[in-house]
């Protein structure tokens, strides 16, 4: 079991420079451009609390120190990682918000098509918020006043979006994900996705009646912007999904601040693990949920803009495939 760590664990990283010089050592030189590029951390492991520890460690990301921060995990559904976060990984992501800092702590959430309340109390959240000092937040239940508009410019939706003001005034915002496929029209469903857990549930029939759904997805994440995202691939589903599909273990965490690169990463570990054909036969950045994001400036526009960094032997063994990958698109 994984300790919580210290404050000063928490915002010790990699140097950029050091980072690329030993990833470049071994083959894996973080891709460059002369645009801006953001990190994203893989560390190869079967153990989820250590994952999420050492992406913490390995990722340059803004402190949670003196802040309120909120956490959107994936619970979607109740069913078994990856179709909704396992508990493992939401303690130890708490435990090390709170040894960083944090001055609260937050989870909230919208189900679909289950009854959030029971999702959570399936899910042991309620338990785990008592354990942890910490307050959830079930965004189904919250009144008019609590939601606040979302209007992307040249929107795909008809409707009016909104998403939960906790979100949108978060001091500290952290997204959890898992690595897995979508078979009801999503193509995949990582970082990006998880913010239709942040709309009303009455706007799901528009969403999943519409051609442009992936892009519709994607322009919900104009409300807000995540400050780390912590993406548990141990288990991936490879194809089906979001609830239950065809399940490989995967052993990889990732981790990131930029909501496109961590999704781009996960897509090309879906590659590299062999998935179904709407992720074989596409390039990474053609995935409309992808070319939205990028359309609306959410994050980098190319694979040329990531830096992977890793913190081990096996990690960058797999990181050198996965840039690979994202190299081939």
């Amino acid at each position: 079991m994984s300790s919580p760590m210290s404050r000063r664990a928490f915002i010790t990283s990699v140097s950029s420079a050091a980072a690329v010089g030993a990833l470049s050592r071994h083959g894996v030189a973080g891709l460059r451009a002369a645009a801006p590029t953001t990190k994203v951390v893989i560390v190869r492991t079967s153990d989820r609390r250590k994952g999420v520890s050492e992406v913490i460690r390995l990722l340059h990301a803004p402190t949670p120190a003196g802040k309120d921060v909120v956490i959107k995990p994936n619970f979607n559904t109740a069913d078994p990682a990856p179709g909704s976060t396992h508990p493992d990984t939401l303690r130890q992501l708490m435990a090390d918000l709170r040894a960083g800092g944090a001055r609260s702590l937050t989870i909230g959430e919208r189900s679909g098509p289950p009854v959030t309340r029971r999702v959570m109390e399936e899910k042991g959240i309620f338990d785990l918020a008592r354990e942890m000092n910490a307050s959830v937040v079930n965004f189904e239940d919250l009144a008019d006043a609590d939601w606040v508009p979302v209007t992307p410019p040249g929107t795909h939706w008809k409707s009016q979006l909104y998403i939960p003001r906790l979100v949108a005034s978060a001091p500290y915002m952290v997204s959890t994900c898992c690595l897995k496929t979508h078979g009801f029209g999503g193509v995949y469903s990582m970082s990006i996705k998880l913010a239709v857990g942040m709309t009303p549930k009455r706007l799901m029939r528009e969403m999943h009646g519409s051609p442009d759904m992936r892009r519709m997805i994607a322009e919900i994440n104009a409300g807000y912007r995540p400050d780390l995202v912590v993406m548990d691939g141990v288990e991936a589903f490879v194809d089906g999904g979001p609830s239950n599909g065809t399940r490989v273990a995967a052993n990889v965490m990732v981790g990131g601040t930029d909501r496109i690169a961590v999704d781009a990463v996960g897509l090309a570990i879906l590659k590299e693990l062999g998935s179904n054909q709407a992720i074989m036969g596409r390039k990474i950045f053609e995935q409309e949920q992808l070319q939205r994001a990028v359309e609306l400036g959410l994050g980098v526009s190319s694979p040329a803009q990531i830096e992977l960094v890793t913190g081990d032997a096996p990690s960058r063994e797999f990181a050198a495939r996965i840039k690979a990958r994202l190299a081939d698109g």
